[in-house]
């Protein structure tokens, strides 16, 4: 191990660091370390975001050709979670001599942008968050900052109509009513300016530079430079973004190495000309990082800042040969979890290769919008409410109603005439949404017995009944 190394592994390795990215899920940042802003515009735009409830999220490029884990296989200190479909007998140079070569066989020319945006307002969706650059720095609009994109003479999908991604895709969505929140990552392993080739560290990558930016500050500020004039590229030049969704927290001031990109800088810029731009630096902490995102995962207790969990349709966030996908009644649960407990879903699909989403998504997104339509005011627009998420049911508040829906974990799952509702404050009205019909119930110390209609516990269970408590 070289001197850089053992420096970047002694010296300067804190424990945050560490468990920053683990198996490629990254922690989630706590309520404590949400700065508030001061700016009653981005404050008045943080209650528009808590309001959306649900986003369709995207992460989609070259690697969908391979059917991994995204790029994070090209960081060889990630390799022993990153690799385990690579099964093809190369070794870690010829992997990423052959990734780096998946632009040159891009061309997903079964792109249909317009569907894509039609199933996610039919699935009831409000934002799209769309992978505009993973770390592996190929681009999906038309950077002039390097020939790595979608648009560039070496992809063979340059020139189709649709070979600006992100143009397309973020007009077709605008078009459908959803808003934009754009992905980007802070990390480029493409860029000679990030993995500098001829470093100390040698051709053994990890997630961050291949340098210490300390001893080389005049390539950093290189990479500085192309990080602004790229995001600045799509905040100024792609219509209305808003919300710049930053990942790779490990690029930050502090850490296992210093890599300050002078973010506020470049975000108080961009507020110049969309002073309504929300900034979720994860994992960061600090001014930056308006919106909190848990991955794969939800939060034990309620919080009551701003955040979304980013959670996979499917088991991985880019596309999976033969996948398996989650059932409406899975997704209801978590939608709903996630939604008692303060948040946002950010609900994962990864399209296919030539530029469909794989049908196994599609049937749950359709069940899923079909779901909303009946019992989305219990969801969107919605704030916290005691008891929150007790397992068995999710509780929320819209103005003076209260919605308590009842979960049911299976379709075999009995369903009783009467339904205890563990909710403890005064009610004067009880009423099955879907059918408005005011139910009898009676207050006890354990919460509200309810008798459900005949025509309710006669049939197979629903995946959750849904009631209105009113004051």
């Amino acid at each position: 191990m070289s001197n850089l190394e053992t420096q970047l592994h002694e010296e300067n390795h804190p424990e945050q660091e560490a468990n920053e990215v683990e198996n490629g899920v990254h922690n989630f940042s706590s309520e404590e370390d949400w700065v508030k802003p001061e700016d009653p515009l981005i404050l008045e735009r943080l209650e528009w975001f808590k309001d959306q409830k649900l986003g369709i999220m995207m992460h989609w490029g070259p690697y969908s050709q391979l059917g991994l884990v995204e790029s994070w296989a090209l960081s060889d200190e990630d390799g022993d979670w990153s690799r385990d479909g690579i099964d093809w007998g190369v070794d870690s140079e010829e992997l990423k001599r052959q990734y780096f070569g998946l632009n040159k066989t891009f061309n997903p020319v079964r792109l249909q942008p317009e569907l894509w945006a039609e199933l996610a307002a039919e699935g009831g969706f409000k934002y799209l968050i769309f992978t505009t650059k993973h770390h592996d720095g190929f681009c999906m609009w038309d950077t002039h900052t390097t020939d790595y994109r979608s648009t560039g003479p070496d992809t063979p999908f340059h020139t189709h109509k649709y070979a600006d991604i992100c143009k397309n895709v973020f007009d077709a969505f605008r078009d459908k009513g959803l808003a934009i929140s754009a992905y980007f990552s802070k990390a480029d392993w493409h860029t000679p300016y990030y993995w500098a080739p001829g470093m100390e560290r040698g051709t053994f990558t990890w997630r961050g530079p291949s340098y210490d930016p300390k001893q080389y500050p005049w390539l950093w500020e290189k990479f500085v430079q192309f990080t602004h004039e790229q995001m600045m590229e799509l905040l100024t030049k792609y219509g209305r973004i808003d919300v710049l969704w930053l990942d790779a927290g490990w690029v930050r001031d502090g850490g296992r190495v210093p890599q300050d990109i002078r973010l506020g800088e470049l975000v108080d810029r961009a507020r110049e000309t969309q002073p309504w731009l929300l900034s979720a630096d994860r994992t960061v902490g600090g001014p930056y990082e308006n919106i909190v995102t848990p991955e794969q995962t939800i939060p034990d207790g309620p919080m009551s800042v701003p955040w979304e969990s980013c959670i996979t349709l499917g088991t991985s966030f880019s596309f999976r040969y033969e996948d398996k996908y989650k059932s409406l009644r899975q997704v209801v649960r978590i939608l709903m979890e996630v939604v008692a407990k303060g948040g946002n879903l950010a609900l994962n699909v990864g399209p296919q290769p030539d530029g469909r989403l794989p049908e196994g998504a599609i049937a749950t997104i359709k069940e899923l919008g079909a779901w909303m339509k009946t019992y989305g005011e219990a969801v969107y627009g919605t704030r916290i409410c005691a008891p929150y998420f007790t397992g068995g049911f999710a509780f929320t508040r819209k103005e003076d109603r209260v919605y308590a829906s009842y979960l049911y974990p299976s379709g075999n799952t009995a369903v009783e005439q009467q339904v205890v509702i563990p909710y403890l404050e005064s009610v004067a009205r009880v009423e099955l949404v879907g059918t408005d019909e005011s139910l009898p119930f009676e207050r006890t110390e354990s919460g509200l017995i309810v008798q459900l209609p005949p025509s309710e516990y006669a049939c197979k269970a629903p995946v959750a009944h849904v009631f209105r408590l009113l004051a």
